[in-house]
């Protein structure tokens, strides 16, 4: 039996990050561990271990468990932290093998290049990795495996898998949350983005391909769900009128009542409210929705295709609807003090809630990451700091501690509201608003450090 261990690790604890406010499960692990072909399943001993729940240490685990293959997931924050696990599996257990997948690993592969990472999953990871089952049970030599795997078509999102195998998380899943959403499920109906804003990454994990699934394969999965809440973690779900009538329509003949958190445009929001009227009557409860500037010219720059007056109808038929809005704005750099101050007004006016308040960050892959190369103020393989929430490039009107100052005020004078607080407890109770204030001071606390500590 070949002992494969699954990996999620934890942050670095540089990164500025919403793990502080949410901790959901690793979807694409479960769909690793259920899309084993049936001729190995009895095999292999996949286990998956989420480091940022987990009590046990790393090395513990490599110690009681020995395995055979080891397989990490992250971000572009983790790649650090990534290598120095593989390192450490690799000097504890001479023979183990080890790979690497996600989304980045999906765009920019070679940032994971290591001595100490056998296996890379640029493409069809689902399908790589279990070529890569094949090949370690067959004895084929890395070299080899990587060759049948390079063999694999391009990158397919059709979505012939099987459902992920929440079972495999069991131990875990009580701790999986999001903001007030608790405990919290995940669900994918669909890969990439259709649209083409210029700053996105994920429209660059597909090629610009959007790929989507059949509703009645989603709502079969949504069916075998024991969660109440449920995150749908799709790029943009609010994109095809026709396929949201036919999810609502199919929730309610087979009786499906779940509480829905979602991804979507505000241009879809501000012309089709009737329709997320209706979907609020089957389990709507928050949309999170790219706001992304106050100002038409950043919303231009950005290729976003909406304006200041459709973000602010949109941000009004949520709040009429009583539909929890997680608004998220980039920050430009060249922002006055004068335009954070605008920018703290515009929210409050509109009585926007929750607010996350991104640095413009050019990711490596995005569209605009070579206009900026050169002016980074972080460095390319700073990898914590690439967490959309540092400031990578030189503010032109203020100091990079100016700049740190302005977020976190603008987040206290917006979201810390007296009245703000006081409906949250009405609406989520006292306990699940501690938990989130305490989430939310640690990431506070951070702000101050980069106050104090920067130019």
């Amino acid at each position: 039996m070949m002992k494969v261990l699954l990996i999620r690790p934890n942050p670095p604890k540089e990164t500025i990050g919403l793990q502080h406010v949410m901790v959901c499960e690793p979807l694409e692990l479960e769909y690793l561990v259920s899309n084993v072909p049936e001729n190995i399943r009895n095999k292999v001993d996949l286990r998956i271990y989420d480091l940022i729940l987990e009590k046990k240490s790393y090395n513990k685990i490599l110690v009681e468990e020995n395995p055979d293959f080891v397989v990490f997931t992250g971000y572009i924050t983790h790649i650090g932290v990534i290598k120095e696990l593989a390192k450490i599996a690799k000097e504890m257990i001479p023979t183990v093998k080890t790979g690497v997948g996600g989304v980045h690993a999906e765009v920019v592969p070679e940032d994971f290049n290591s001595p100490f990472i056998d296996f890379i999953y640029n493409k069809n990871p689902v399908e790589a990795f279990n070529e890569t089952l094949i090949g370690l049970l067959g004895d084929i030599t890395i070299e080899n495996i990587k060759n049948n795997i390079s063999l694999l078509e391009s990158n397919d999102k059709s979505f012939n898998l099987n459902h992920p195998d929440r079972k495999s998380v069991e131990r875990y899943r009580k701790d999986y949350y999001y903001m007030f959403h608790n405990p919290c499920a995940l669900i994918k109906t669909s890969y990439g983005c259709p649209y083409n804003c210029s700053f996105c990454f994920c429209k660059e994990i597909t090629g610009g391909k959007y790929y989507t699934r059949d509703i009645n394969d989603v709502l079969l999965e949504l069916e075998k769900i024991s969660e109440e809440e449920i995150y749908i973690v799709d790029d943009d779900f609010l994109y095809d009128t026709n396929r949201i009538i036919e999810f609502i329509n199919g929730l309610k003949s087979r009786n499906i009542n779940k509480k829905f958190l979602i991804y979507g445009r505000a241009d879809f929001i501000a012309s089709n409210e009737e329709l997320i009227r209706r979907f609020k009557e089957v389990g709507l409860q928050a949309v999170i929705v790219g706001i992304e500037s106050v100002r038409e010219k950043d919303l231009k720059e950005y290729h976003k295709g909406t304006t200041k007056e459709i973000n602010e109808k949109c941000i009004d038929i949520l709040k009429n609807l009583d539909v929890e809005l997680y608004a998220t704005l980039i920050l430009p750099l060249d922002f006055t003090k004068g335009d954070f101050k605008e920018l703290r007004r515009w929210l409050r006016n509109l009585d926007v809630r929750f607010v996350n308040l991104q640095p413009l960050t050019p990711l490596p892959g995005t569209d605009i990451f070579k206009k900026y190369a050169p002016h980074l103020l972080v460095k390319r393989d700073g990898y914590p700091k690439w967490d959309m929430a540092h400031v990578v490039l030189r503010p032109e009107d203020m100091s990079i501690r100016a700049y740190y100052y302005e977020i976190l005020l603008s987040y206290y004078r917006v979201i810390m509201r007296p009245r703000h607080l006081k409906a949250l407890i009405k609406k989520y109770g006292i306990k699940e608003c501690i938990k989130l204030l305490r989430g939310s001071s640690y990431v506070s606390w951070q702000y101050v450090k980069k106050i104090v500590n920067s130019e």
